[in-house]
């Protein structure tokens, strides 16, 4: 068996992050390095609660919680409480946790941690991306230390899921991205047109939903208040998990079909701020700076999703 691909989180816990960390916890292929907190689906301080008391739920007590940027680096803060719930977790209600953050910097631990292993780090950031580009900004010599950035936004061929135009975490903060896109690590996309797809439906939350299972209970309250959203605000059954379809790019690569493809972001005009402008043709002569997903195995993604929920939950509550 090969060894662990080494992976720093980048999260904004967030509905779909709380279950990409909890992903994260019951995957033997990866080992989570810690989690770096960013602004995004809430605020910083609800985000650094929501990802301590997700690690406890998950038995990621030894995994270490770093606090990063609380805003964006140009544009006021954009948070998504209409779509997470009052404080990022839904319905679901999880005592505050024992645990407490680290006293380093998020943006200093990536960079430290980059640095001591090169070509051996995977960066997953599956929120907006102040964190990762401040870093880039302030350590030049991690875009090549860096083994690749896994992230999770933007709207490629489809419409935006903020604004006609943006995906969410693009939007947040799209100087951040602009700064990732044009840094030169290798970065793969995995973007709103594709995971909006990926949907877990209540037939699936109901198998994890077993009374005295802890995890399938945060699920199950967390996801109904996601589930509701997405029928009221897209019209459609079940929610997109966004954030565990690419985490699992990590350590199974094989679940997406890839096209190589320059992607620009729009940072200038209030009408589409946000806008990833993706060229699939590489006009110009433009040289790809990402290679983003174009299809997704949904069917074998939910069903390892929900096997790996199940198997933490027996391993931590038998």
């Amino acid at each position: 068996m090969n060894a662990p691909r080494r992976i720093i989180l980048d999260t904004d816990p967030g509905i779909d992050d709380a279950l990409a960390i909890l992903l994260a916890l019951a995957s033997p292929e990866v080992e989570l390095l810690g989690l770096s907190i960013v602004h995004g689906n809430c605020t910083l301080a609800e985000a650094v609660a929501n990802g301590l008391a997700i690690l406890e739920l998950g038995g990621g007590q030894h995994i270490p919680l770093f606090v990063g940027c609380d805003r964006p680096l140009l544009r006021p803060l954009t948070t998504a409480h209409e779509t997470h719930g009052q404080r990022g977790l839904g319905y679901a209600q999880l005592p505050p946790a024992d645990l407490q953050p680290a006293r380093e910097h998020a943006v200093d631990f990536i960079i430290r941690t980059a640095l001591s292993a090169p070509g051996e780090i995977t960066l997953v950031a599956v929120g907006p991306l102040t964190n990762v580009a401040l870093a880039l900004r302030k350590e030049p010599r991690l875009a090549g230390a860096l083994r690749e950035i896994v992230m999770m936004g933007s709207a490629l061929r489809a419409d935006g899921n903020v604004t006609p135009r943006a995906e969410f975490n693009v939007y947040a903060d799209p100087h951040a991205a602009h700064i990732v896109f044009s840094s030169g690590v290798p970065l793969v996309i995995m973007p709103w047109d594709i995971t909006r797809l990926v949907r877990l439906h209540e037939s699936e939350v109901d198998r994890l939903a077993q009374p005295g299972k802890p995890i399938g209970r945060f699920i199950a309250d967390a996801t109904r208040f996601y589930i509701e959203f997405h029928r009221r605000y897209f019209g459609y059954d079940g929610c997109a998990i966004n954030d565990p379809a690419a985490l699992a790019l990590v350590f199974l690569p094989d679940l997406a079909t890839y096209a190589d493809v320059y992607v620009a972001v729009e940072t200038c005009s209030s009408l589409t701020m946000g806008f990833t402008v993706a060229d699939f043709m590489l006009s110009g002569g433009r040289q790809p700076n990402a290679r983003a997903v174009v299809e997704f195995d949904t069917p074998r993604f939910l069903s390892l999703f929900v096997e790996r929920m199940r198997t933490l939950e027996e391993r931590l509550y038998p």
